[in-house]
C-alpha cells in the first residue's frame, strides 16, 4: 500500500474560521485521509495555525495579551472545533513552534548559500500616525486590475493578482486608516524567483495534465505572467526571525522572514513536531526528505494556489536539497453565502463554532462535500441546507435505517432473522451495490466530491428501491420467511452504509455499526466483490434501534437560523 502524505492549507490563528475554509481545505482533505486509512494505506495527514503576521500583533493587542499568548489561546480555541468536526488530523501543529523556525531558517540558508537570496534596500509604505512600517497586507485600497476596493498590499481576494502595496489606488493603513502614507527606505531579503522561472515551470509542466483545472490554470497564469523576485521577510516583532549568522545586519534589525514564506514550510515543520513526540517511532524526514514513495496531496481553496504551485515549489527546489514536492493539488473554488463571500473580517455567514451549536458535525459535513465547491463557486442558502440534510440524511438514509430496525424488532425480536435463502431480487441488488459501491470508490480516488457523495446518495437510494420492492410489511403476512430474508439483507445493507459513509459522516456511521452486537467486526472497508454477497451480518446477531439519527430540520429552525446569521432566498 502507498503512503500518503496530506496538508491542508493553514488556517490562520486570526479568529474561528467559517465554513467557506472548512469546505476548502480542511474537510476534504479529512474525507480523503479517512477513506485511505479504510483502504488500508499509510497516511500522515498533517494541519497546523499559521500564526505570523501582523493580523495576530493586532488582534493580541485588541485582546490585551502578548502575542504568544494569544496564539495559544486561539490555537487551542481553533483545535477545539476541528475536532467538534472530527477532523482526523494525525497532528495539529503551529507554525510558531521551534521545530519550524529551525526548519524555516534551514531553507533561507540553503538558498543564501545556492544564491537565490539577495539583500535589497527597498521603498516601503511608513504610517507616520501609526509609527512603523506597514506590511502588505495592512496597506489597502482599490486593485489596479479589477477596481476591487479592499484590496490588500499583497493580494487583491476579488481577482487573486499579486499586489505590492505601491501598485494600489488610493492606498491607506489598515490599522488607522490613515492616508498620510510614507515611502522610506528599509532592507529586506528577496528570493530571486526570476531565475527560478524555467525550473519551477518544468517541475509544473510535470504535474500540471493530473491536477485539476483550476490548480493549473492558475500555476499557468503565473507562469505566463513571469516570476518576479519577492520580498520574504519584514518590519515585524512576531515571526520566524532571520538569522543571525547569516544576516547579523538585518538580525540586530529585528527583521523576520514573511509568513508567507514560513507557513508552507510548517507543513514540514508540523510533521517535525509530530515525530519529536515518539523519535523511537517517528520520523519525519521519512515523510519528507528523499520520499519517493510518498504521494503528497495538498487542498485549499483557490486563492492558496499561487503559494502552492509556485512559491513554494520555487522555494523547495532553490534548496536543491531533495525536499518532497507536491503531487496533486486539490483546489476549490469559494463557497458564498447568499451570493455573498462568507468573511471572517465583516462576520458575514455561518462560522464553524455556531455551526456546531445548533446542529450536528455530520450535517455539516455533508452537506458541505456534497455541494463542494470544485468545478466553480457554489452558494450557501438555509433552505438549500435544510432540504439537502432532509432528504438525503433524514428521508434517504436514517428513514431506511430506522423503519428496518424498528420493524424487524417488532416482528421478529431483537435478534437478525434468518429467513429464506437469498433469491433473484437479493442477487440483483447485490450486483446493483457492487456497482455502485465501484462508482463511489472512483470518485474518491479521483477527488471528485460532488460526484462521490451522489454515489454514496445513490448507495443508500438503493436500500430504500429495495425495501420499496419487497414490501416486508405487506409480506409478513403472506411469507413470513420472505419478510425476515428482506430484513436480514436490509441489515446488511445498514452495515454496509455504516462502513463506507464513515468519511462523510463519522458520528452516524459509529451509530449505525454499533446496532450490531458482531463478533470480530473488525472490516475498515468493503470492496465491491465482498458488497455483493450481502451477508456480513448473520443471522442470530443481535441488534438494538439506535435513537433518530438525523432530526429534521423545520421550517421554525431555518426562521431562528436567518434571522441569527442573515440570509434570505432574496440573497
Amino acid at each position: 500500500m502507498a503512503r500518503h502524505l496530506i496538508t491542508s492549507a493553514l488556517p490562520y490563528i486570526n479568529g474561528i474560521k467559517h465554513l467557506g475554509n472548512m469546505v476548502g481545505s480542511m474537510l476534504p482533505a479529512d474525507v480523503y485521509s479517512r477513506y485511505l486509512r479504510q483502504r488500508g494505506h499509510d497516511v500522515l495527514y498533517i494541519c497546523a495555525t499559521d500564526e505570523h503576521g501582523t493580523p495576530a500583533e493586532l488582534a493580541a493587542k485588541e485582546a490585551g495579551l502578548s502575542v504568544a499568548e494569544f496564539c495559544a489561546q486561539a490555537h487551542d480555541a481553533q483545535k477545539a472545533v476541528y475536532d467538534g468536526f472530527e477532523l482526523s488530523f494525525d497532528y495539529f501543529g503551529r507554525s510558531s513552534s521551534v521545530q519550524n523556525r529551525e526548519i524555516t531558517q534551514h531553507f533561507a540558508r540553503r538558498l543564501q548559500e545556492n544564491g537565490f537570496i539577495e539583500e535589497r534596500a527597498i521603498r516601503q509604505v511608513y504610517s507616520p500616525v501609526d509609527g512603523r512600517f506597514l506590511p502588505d497586507r495592512y496597506v489597502e485600497g482599490t486593485c489596479p486590475h479589477c477596481g476591487y476596493d479592499k484590496a490588500r498590499g499583497d493580494q487583491c481576494e476579488n481577482c487573486t493578482r499579486v499586489l505590492d502595496p505601491t501598485d494600489l489606488i488610493e492606498p491607506r493603513s489598515a490599522i488607522s486608516g490613515s492616508t498620510e502614507l510614507e515611502v522610506r527606505e528599509t532592507k529586506h531579503l528577496f528570493l530571486l524567483q526570476s531565475n527560478l522561472q524555467h525550473e519551477v515551470e518544468a517541475w509544473v509542466c510535470e504535474h500540471e495534465e493530473e491536477w485539476p483545472q483550476l490548480a493549473s490554470s492558475i500555476a499557468r497564469k503565473w507562469l505566463t505572467e513571469g516570476l518576479h523576485d519577492r520580498a520574504i521577510t519584514r518590519d515585524l516583532d512576531w515571526g520566524v526571525p532571520v538569522p543571525a549568522d547569516t544576516w547579523p545586519e538585518l538580525a540586530a534589525e529585528g527583521k523576520v522572514f514573511y509568513v508567507w514564506f514560513d507557513a508552507p514550510i510548517e507543513y514540514i515543520g508540523a510533521t517535525k513536531e509530530w515525530s519529536d513526540l515518539d523519535p523511537a517511532n517517528r520520523d519525519y524526514k521519512s515523510w519528507w526528505y528523499e520520499a519517493e514513495d510518498v504521494r503528497y496531496t495538498q487542498f485549499m481553496a483557490k486563492d492558496n494556489v499561487p503559494f502552492h504551485t509556485v512559491m513554494f515549489p520555487a522555494t523547495e527546489l532553490a534548496t536543491r536539497e531533495p525536499w518532497k514536492k507536491v503531487d496533486y493539488v486539490k483546489a476549490f473554488n469559494w463557497l458564498t453565502y447568499y451570493g455573498g463571500k462568507f468573511s471572517t473580517s465583516q462576520k458575514r455567514g455561518v462560522f464553524t463554532d455556531q455551526a456546531l451549536e445548533i446542529l450536528p458535525a455530520d450535517f455539516w459535513r455533508y452537506f458541505l462535500i456534497a455541494n463542494a465547491p470544485e468545478s466553480d463557486d457554489s452558494s450557501f442558502t438555509w433552505e438549500h441546507f435544510a432540504a439537502t440534510v432532509n432528504k438525503d440524511l433524514g428521508g434517504t438514509l436514517g428513514n431506511f435505517v430506522n423503519r428496518v430496525l424498528t420493524f424487524s424488532r417488532k416482528k421478529f425480536g431483537d435478534e437478525v432473522p434468518a429467513g429464506s435463502p437469498a433469491g433473484e431480487v437479493e442477487a440483483k441488488l447485490g450486483e446493483q451495490i457492487a456497482e455502485l459501491l465501484a462508482e463511489y470508490e472512483g470518485h474518491m480516488e479521483s477527488l471528485q466530491y460532488r460526484k462521490a457523495a451522489a454515489a454514496l446518495r445513490a448507495l443508500w437510494s438503493a436500500g430504500n428501491a429495495y425495501l420499496d420492492e419487497k414490501a416486508p410489511w405487506l409480506e409478513v403476512k403472506t411469507d413470513l420467511e420472505g419478510a425476515a430474508l428482506t430484513l436480514r439483507t436490509a441489515m446488511n445493507l445498514i452495515h454496509l452504509y455504516s462502513v463506507v459513509s464513515e468519511p462523510f459522516i463519522p458520528a452516524s456511521a459509529r451509530a449505525m455499526r454499533s446496532s450490531f452486537e458482531l463478533a470480530g467486526d473488525t472490516a475498515t472497508w468493503i470492496t465491491p466483490e465482498q458488497a455483493r454477497s450481502l451477508d456480513a451480518v448473520p443471522a442470530g446477531t443481535p441488534f438494538t434501534v439506535p435513537p433518530v439519527l438525523f432530526a429534521r430540520v423545520t421550517e421554525e429552525d431555518l426562521e431562528s437560523y436567518r434571522e441569527r446569521f442573515g440570509g434570505s432566498e432574496a440573497g
